[in-house]
This record gives C-alpha cells, structure tokens and sequence, in this order.
C-alpha cells in the first residue's frame, strides 16, 4: 500500500467503524444531520451528540458514562468518529445535556429521520414476502422498563407489573416482522407509563404495524354487520325487557302511594281516639277500639315498608336494565363507527395482504380478539380471562383424549366453540403441562383460515414461535441494555428505545451489507456467521487498523484482539470511481433505492 493517499488509524472499536461505513451507505448519517434541533452549536452541534448516543448504543454501553470513562472510552476513539461523518465526538456530560434539551416535536422529527433510512429496507422484506405469496406475519407484546422504587426524577413513570414485580418505571409496547432474511425485523415501538396494561394496547400495536408497513388485510365487514344485527337484536329484547320494568316501578309506586296514605289514616284514627280515651279516662283493653285500630295502623306499617322495599327492587332492576341498554348503547355506536372505518379501509386498500397477529395472553380478551378478527387477521394468542381455562376443564373427561405437542405439554381442542361473552367461535385448544411437580393449564385461541385443531403439534409450535419477539425483547435489555435508562427527560427516553429497536435492526442490515461487500480473502473475517450480541460485544470493542487506499477501505484486526490474523476489506465504490463488480451494493443513497438482503449463515 504505497499510495500517498493511503490513511493509518487505530481503533479500538472496529465494528462500530465498520457500521459507520454502512450508515453513510443507506444515508442514515446525512438524514440525521438534515434534522433541524434548535440547540446551540459549541464544539459539537446536537445532531453529532444524537448521532453519539446511537453509536453508543450500537456499543452496547450500559450507561450513557461509558462513552467517556470506559477503558477504551467511544469519545477518544478519531477513527469511528470519523466513520460516522463527524470531526470528533463529545464528552458523555454533553450529550446528556443534548438528548435532555429535546423536544417531543425535536425526537419526532429525529425518528422520521430514522423511519425513512428503515423504510426501503423493510420494504425489500415486505417485496420478498409478496413475491412468495407468503403471509405477513407480526408480533407485539409490552416490556416493562423498570427504574428504582425510590425514584423520583423519572417524568410520568408509575407502579406497573415488570418481571413478575410491581415496579416503577415505563412500558413499551412493540411490534416485530417475521422475515425472511433476518428472521426479525422491529417496526415500532411506543412509549408508556408504567401502569399501562396489555389488554388496552391491541389496537395500537395493530394500527403502528400498518402504519409501518403500509399494508393491511381486508377488514372483515360481513362479520362486523353480523355482529352489529345481533347488538341490535338484543337491544330490541332489552328495550321490551324496559318497558315491562317501568310499568313495573309504576305500579309499584302506586302501590307504595296507596299504603302510605292508608298508614296516614290508621296513624290519624290512633291519635284521635288516643285524645277520646284520655278525656274519658278510659283504659285501653286488648279488645278495645284502640287496640284493633293500633293493630291495623301496624299492619299498614308493615305494608308500607314491604311496598317500598318492592319499589327498590323494581327500581334497581331497572336500573340495571337501563345501565345495560346505555352500555349497549355505546357499544353499537362504536361498532357502527368501526364498520364506516373498515368499509373506508377496504375501498381504499386496492392490494390487501394476507396477515397474522401473534399476542400473548395479557392481549387475549373477548373484544380485542374480536377487533382482530374484524381488522381482517389470522389470529393467534391465549385466552386473558383464567375463567376461560376453567370452563374447557370441565368439559374434559376422564376419556378425553390428549395430544403430545412438546416434551411436557399435552393438548386437546375445541374447533369452532361459542364462548360466552365472544361475539365468534373460535378454534379453542386446552394445553396441560408439569413446572416441576405442578401441573398448569393454559387456552390457546385461533380464528382464521388454519386448520390448526387438525394438527395439534402445530398449532403449538406455531404459536410459541412468537417467542421471537420475546428472545428480541431479551436481546434489547441484554445487549443493547434498553431498561437501563441513559437520561432522565422522558423524549430522550423514548428516543432510547427507539434507537435500540433500530439498532438491532442496523446491525442485521450491516452484517447482510458487509457479507456482500467484503472482497474475497482467505484472512476475510465471516461476519455473517457472528450473531448481533457477539457483534457487539466483542466486534465493537476490538481493536484494528482503519486502513484506506485508493482500493478501498480496510479493517485489519491486531494481534492482541481476538480476530488476530483477520481482516475486512471493502472495495472501493463511489460516484467517481464506478465498480466493476456486479454485486455492488456501495451506491449513494436515495429515498428509492435499498438493500438487497441475502440470508444469514
């Protein structure tokens, strides 16, 4: 490499030099360069200090002080600054200060910059699966991101269930793609306060995947009519069932009239002849006309008092009719409204998809499974309520039969099973399995076109393969370590969470990108045989020599790292020096040109 123009440097952090290389490719660095934050500039502008916090988290650095007091600190580090488009990096105290200045309307505009570099990427996966013909399946489930109990500098944060705890903190509620070439890819992520709960958040993750993606299925209006004619037809019943209980209060209250003015009479005739017997000194006798009167006036009291209590009754059940029929009410107003909304969506929608929703059971109740239904999905989750799993074991048997569909699991099911209280039938299957010495049952639910109750292994497999999204939220929290938050103003901490989905995105990205665009070596590195948490836990914090020539850009790892012996090379590409190789992928960026991913080892 004798070339004047040829550049040394040392890193300590090759891959995030390596994933600089790749930022500037797709156009990631310029879109958030290009974000206007109204922060004064000193040494660093705001928009390097946001680019930092990225690059710090693609590190994978627990708490926001690594960057400058870790043993290779990011800050020092010229070579990945300068991978990134940046002169140098800031002081973590800096970009503190930076990620606590923004705005909701700054960080939004920070994760549009972020959702447009994503898009064309996604939007190859999406191709991939149309071409195939193949279901677009999602995941969504929420993830407590807890803080300390004692805490009292987190905005908004409350007391929510995280881990099997009650703990203070936040909520994030998240969706992922099943790919086919990364197997996962995130699309969304929302922020909320502790206390949020999952059966509230069904249609939010739904409508932010569509959003996403841009695509949706046919909403299923027919069945919504359907749904809608038996609301009515049970208002109609209700409003019969309230009238007959408000002629029922009237007569009761007639009634009530009556015996309280009769007791008034008897109360009257009492006290007059009272007045009578004491002017005349007489004695009242047990047979005397004072005491049959006082008999009377008794009975009228009791009269009175089983009259009333009558009025009450009638009165409460129609109260509770009537608090039926506004619920009922309100309920076929929604639903109406919902069908005007799904006839709009599917007038609209000239190219629906075929789509699968995947939802633990703290999404399963009647009504959002039913929103799914009617949103057009293929649905899979487990029932919310545990009343659910009650009911299918009484209807099991000695005699029942039960299928093995995992190495402690057994299984028997229901197709097409009306539960009460859920406006569909549903495919119902009833799980039984051993946790040490105890054994535990559980309700999967499905509606769609799958004849999962003919193949009960499965079903099984099928619905645990959202365990996905879990192993995606595990690998947020211990790679990327999303639940320890780095700022304490609440738009930076969304934009933390933002960026670690994107993170674990970039790198899938990156390793696909880096793969292609490495020049064949019998010392070339395999990354796309390295996983992301070894990306960043090793890849990131090893150190190399940042080579670049006139033949393009080097990574040659020393010999005190683990890659000893190992190097990146990738060729030159640019707009003044055109590549001759047909797999180059090195083209300047444009918000229409993307990726062409190739699946990982």
């Amino acid at each position: 490499m004798s070339d004047d123009r040829t550049q040394v440097q040392d890193t300590q952090h090759a891959f995030l030099v390596a994933w600089g290389w790749f930022a500037e490719h797709i156009g990631l660095i310029q879109a958030l360069q290009d974000v206007s934050l109204s922060q004064k500039n000193y040494w660093h502008t705001p928009q390097t200090k946001v680019i930092e916090f990225l690059v710090a988290i693609l590190g994978g650095l627990e708490h926001l002080q690594d960057v400058s007091r870790s043993a290779h600190p990011l800050d020092m580090d010229q070579a990945v600054a300068e991978a990134w488009g940046q002169l140098a990096w800031a002081d973590y105290s800096g970009v503190s200060r930076t990620l606590s200045s923004l705005s909701w309307d700054e960080v939004g505009a920070l994760m549009r910059a972020l959702e447009q570099v994503e898009q064309s990427l996604i939007q190859s996966e999406l191709d991939i699966l149309r071409a195939h013909q193949q279901r677009i399946r999602y995941d969504g489930d929420l993830t407590g991101l807890p803080v300390s109990n004692s805490s009292k500098t987190f905005p908004n944060a409350a007391f929510g269930h995280m881990d099997d705890e009650i703990r203070l903190g936040y909520q994030a509620a998240v969706v992922s793609l099943e790919s086919p070439t990364y197997r996962r890819l995130w699309l969304s992520a929302a922020h909320h306060p502790g206390d949020t709960v999952s059966c509230t958040q069904a249609e939010a993750l739904v409508l932010a995947a569509e959003a996403r993606t841009g695509l949706r299925p046919r909403r299923r209006t027919n069945l919504l009519r359907q749904r809608i004619g038996a609301l009515e037809r049970q208002m109609a019943t209700i409003q019969q069932r309230l009238s007959i209980q408000r002629e029922s209060v009237r007569k009761a209250d007639d009634r009530l009239t009556a015996g309280h003015r009769q007791a008034l009479e008897q109360q009257a005739e009492v006290a007059q002849l009272e007045e009578l017997y004491r002017v005349r000194q007489r004695e009242e006798r047990p047979t005397s006309r004072l005491a049959q009167v006082r008999k009377r006036l008794k009975t009228a009291e009791r009269r009175y008092e089983s009259r009333e209590k009558a009025l009450q009754l009638a009165e409460r059940r129609l109260a509770k009719t009537q608090a039926q029929q506004d619920i009922q009410h309100d309920e076929l107003t929604h639903l109406q409204e919902r069908l005007v909304r799904f006839m709009r969506d599917n007038e609209t929608n000239l190219a629906p998809v075929e789509a699968e929703f995947r939802l633990d059971g703290g999404f399963g109740t009647y009504e959002n499974v039913a929103l799914l239904i009617e949103m057009g999905y293929e649905v899979y989750t487990k029932a919310h309520n545990n009343q659910v799993v009650a009911f299918l074991q009484g209807k099991t048997a000695a005699g029942t039969s039960w299928t093995r569909v995992g190495a402690n699991a057994e299984m028997t099911s229901w197709k097409d099973l009306s539960l009460k209280r859920c406006p569909y039938p549903l495919d119902v299957g009833l799980e039984r399995f051993y946790t040490g010495h105890k054994l535990k049952h559980s309700a999967l639910l499905h509606f769609g076109d799958d004849p999962v109750t003919e193949d009960l292994p499965q079903w099984f497999e099928h619905y645990n393969g959202r365990q996905t999204i879990e192993a995606g939220i595990k690998e947020s929290k211990r790679v990327f370590y999303l639940h320890r938050i780095k700022v304490r103003a609440e738009p930076a901490i969304y934009l933390q969470e933002r960026m670690v989905i994107f993170a674990a995105n970039f790198i899938r990205w990156a390793t696909s990108w880096l793969s292609d665009e490495t020049e064949p070596a019998a010392d070339n590195l395999d990354v796309s045989r390295m996983g992301v948490k070894q990306q960043v836990k090793v890849g990131a914090h090893v150190s190399a020599q940042v080579i670049q020539d006139s033949r393009g850009r080097l990574l040659r790892f020393s010999e005190q790292s683990v890659f000893a012996g190992k190097s990146l090379r990738l060729h030159r590409c640019d707009e003044a020096h055109l590549c001759e190789k047909e797999s180059c992928q090195l083209l300047p960026f444009s918000s229409e040109s993307h990726l062409i991913a190739q699946p990982l080892g």
